[in-house]
């Protein structure tokens, strides 16, 4: 079986080489999947709902995938690849300031809007109510991992580090956006 396992691996490494968006696009469709599964049960849902599941794995793969593959890109264009102390941080402030609050808040609104179909002005109040609380738990949990993954992880497995760790941020995002009534 390990060697199955490791196959696998090596296979999916020749794949993130060969294709990083591709790779990435699917690896976060796959693990919005994984996470809305684990999100519906432990909210309690007897039956899975699979309409809301395709819709987090499209969120996954047509918004979370690209947009982490670009940014991380960017980032990395924009301070040469540099990865001295100094340059971490700037990179985790810039990312914690633009992009952390900016997929919340479109995390959120697509929840609300598409996933549930709710008014925009339930949406609205929702967001109101909850944001803040989201974005400062967002402040006290992510930059920890920027930090690691901009120190230590190379450009082609940042996403792919973002991503697994993001399985349990999207659960929690994923309790915290679901309408109570």
């Amino acid at each position: 079986m390990g060697s199955v396992a490791k196959n696998g691996l090596q296979q999916y490494l020749i794949q993130l080489q060969q294709h990083p968006l591709r790779t990435k696009v699917i690896t976060a469709g796959v693990l919005s999947a994984i996470t809305d599964i684990v999100a519906q049960k432990l909210s309690g849902l007897q039956k899975l709902q699979l309409r809301r599941l395709l819709l987090k794995v499209l969120f996954g793969s047509v918004y979370a995938g690209p947009f982490g593959h670009f940014f991380h890109i960017l980032l990395d264009k924009l301070f040469k690849g540099r990865k001295d102390t100094k340059t971490v941080a700037k990179k985790v402030v810039l990312e914690q300031l633009t992009s952390s609050p900016w997929n919340n808040m479109f995390f959120m609104i697509y929840y609300g809007v598409v996933v549930e179909g709710r008014p925009w002005i339930h949406v609205q109040s929702k967001i109101k109510k909850d944001y803040p609380i989201v974005q400062y738990t967002a402040w006290t949990f992510w930059p920890v991992v920027g930090w690691v993954n901009h120190q230590y992880v190379p450009l082609q497995f940042r996403v792919v580090v973002q991503s697994l760790v993001g399985c349990f941020w999207a659960i929690f995002l994923n309790l915290r956006a679901r309408s109570k009534g």
